[in-house]
């Protein structure tokens, strides 16, 4: 118990800083939408929230029930973001915490502030104060809502996550070959090592300089 306790801590520590970093970059993202915008967008970020709150949670139960043969078999066939699959149904474990436990729970942490900042603009345009019975109501509907959404949106994505799961984690797997494809295209190119070696290659005229 101890040893897998102790084994445990380097994963649990960069969970933690990557979920603290999530967190911020979440907050900030809904709180640039949130300040000074309309009602209407900020409903909109809202359910966006809770929109990748579900998919997060569909992709982490893909990956967990996944079959890492199946995507062995696509890339022999040279389908394109089937090695990435196959690497995500191999660490399933990681990845089912990361989207599931990360991903999920820090939308729904993020949704839930953003909802406030709803009912304080409704209660600002209906005229209503803090504390009021509208103002009490109006929090009451939202949350009931915000839950409805949150836990029936889950509830049918785990039904298709777990008799889909491998066109999930392919479309995954896709996603993140193409992403790796962008980012290359747009990064600086480094010199081979063929390129080094003739670079600092000393000729027989240098070397007899340096004599």
């Amino acid at each position: 118990m101890l040893r897998l306790l102790h084994e445990s801590i380097p994963w649990s520590s960069k969970i933690s800083l990557l979920t603290f970093g999530l967190a911020i970059i979440f907050s900030i993202i809904s709180t640039l939408f949130r300040s000074g915008s309309s009602l209407l967008l900020s409903l909109f970020v809202v359910l966006f929230f809770i929109l990748i709150g579900i998919i997060g949670d569909t992709i982490g139960l893909a990956a967990a029930t996944s079959k890492e043969v199946h995507f062995h078999a696509m890339a022999s066939k040279k389908v394109k973001g089937a090695k990435e699959a196959a690497y995500i149904s191999k660490n399933a474990p990681v990845f089912s915490s990361f989207f599931n436990d990360v991903v999920g729970d820090i939308a729904g942490i993020v949704s839930g502030a953003a909802s406030t900042a709803v009912v304080f603009q409704a209660a600002k345009i209906l005229n209503t104060t803090n504390g009021s019975f509208l103002f009490i109501f109006l929090t009451v509907i939202l949350t009931s809502i915000i839950a409805a959404l949150t836990v029936g949106g889950k509830a049918i994505c785990k039904t298709i996550a777990i008799y889909q799961s491998t066109n999930i984690i392919i479309f995954t797997g896709k996603s993140i070959y193409y992403m790796n494809r962008f980012l290359r295209f747009f990064s600086f190119k480094r010199p081979t090592k063929r390129m080094t070696y003739h670079r600092f290659k000393k000729t027989p005229n240098d070397i007899a300089k340096d004599i």
